[in-house]
């Protein structure tokens, strides 16, 4: 079995979506049938979905629109990872509001394409601290120069779990190891955060990467983090901009091609299920 921790559905027709404007080959509907086909098709049993970004106004309804698609029947969608502003001073009020969500697992606020000083505001660590206790995680997705942030976050709430997304998202085309590998180790530290293994093949040469390709930026990841503390994702649909959901599946296989049986359950869905009581 395989639980996918990072499914974005995508729906123009009812919410909003700024940022597809300026990524061509993802602006358009994604729906989640689409999605549910290919998923079932590969072993996925069941699904996280993940945020997407949309306008601040609209958060809410996604939580909502997403509800919606986790009460059909036989549904994949077993949670959600809701968006959130934790720069903002009605973050206190929205986590009690969510907190007594069953949907919701656990938030993330896109940062790899904000300003490097946006965690370091008083507000946004105040309001990430008082995270402490709910029981919900954050996701950090950020580039590699901006890791030390993230082990900033870490060290300032040690009782929240952080999920890494996208193994730091390296840029796996240009080969550029550092300062991604050394900051992954030191990240790795903090047993508190848990990476996962998702989105590499976006950030691959989508014409001609191959399983060997993403196996240094994997192994790194997974060894740093150890077998207990990662978890796997499609990124769908931003995976196909590497090949999409099937290729990523096979690949992954072919990348676990050496670990035991243990391992690769942990990875693929053990550590997903204890992480957010799925």
């Amino acid at each position: 079995m395989i639980i996918d921790t990072h499914l974005h559905v995508v729906d123009p027709s009812a919410l909003d979506y700024p940022w597809l404007a300026i990524v061509p080959a993802l602006n358009q509907a994604w729906p989640y049938a689409a999605y549910e086909l290919e998923a079932r098709r590969a072993g996925i049993a069941r699904t996280l979905h993940m945020e997407v970004d949309v306008a601040p106004e609209r958060i809410e309804d996604e939580t909502g629109y997403i509800g919606t698609l986790a009460a059909r029947p036989d549904s994949l969608i077993a949670g959600a990872i809701a968006s959130c502003r934790p720069e903002e001073a009605g973050f206190a009020a929205y986590l009690d509001q969510q907190r007594d969500n069953p949907l919701i697992k656990g938030f993330r606020r896109v940062l790899h394409v904000m300003p490097d000083d946006l965690p370091e505001q008083p507000l946004f660590r105040e309001n990430i601290k008082r995270m402490t206790g709910s029981g919900l995680t954050f996701d950090l997705c950020m580039l590699p120069h901006q890791l030390p942030n993230a082990m900033a976050l870490a060290d300032l709430a040690p009782e929240v779990t952080f999920i890494l997304d996208h193994c730091g998202v390296p840029d796996i085309k240009g080969d550029a190891r550092q300062p991604w590998q050394d900051n992954i180790t030191e990240l790795a530290k903090r047993q508190n955060v848990i990476a996962k293994i998702s989105g590499v093949v976006a950030y691959a040469d989508g014409d001609s990467w191959v399983a060997d390709t993403l196996r240094p930026w994997v192994e790194h990841t997974i060894s740093s983090f150890g077998w207990d503390r990662v978890v796997w994702g499609s990124d769908w649909p931003v995976c196909t901009l590497g090949g999409g959901l099937l290729a990523w599946v096979a690949a992954t296989h072919a990348l676990l091609q050496g670990a035991s049986a243990a391992e690769k359950q942990k990875l693929l869905s053990g550590n997903a299920q204890r992480i957010w009581n799925l």
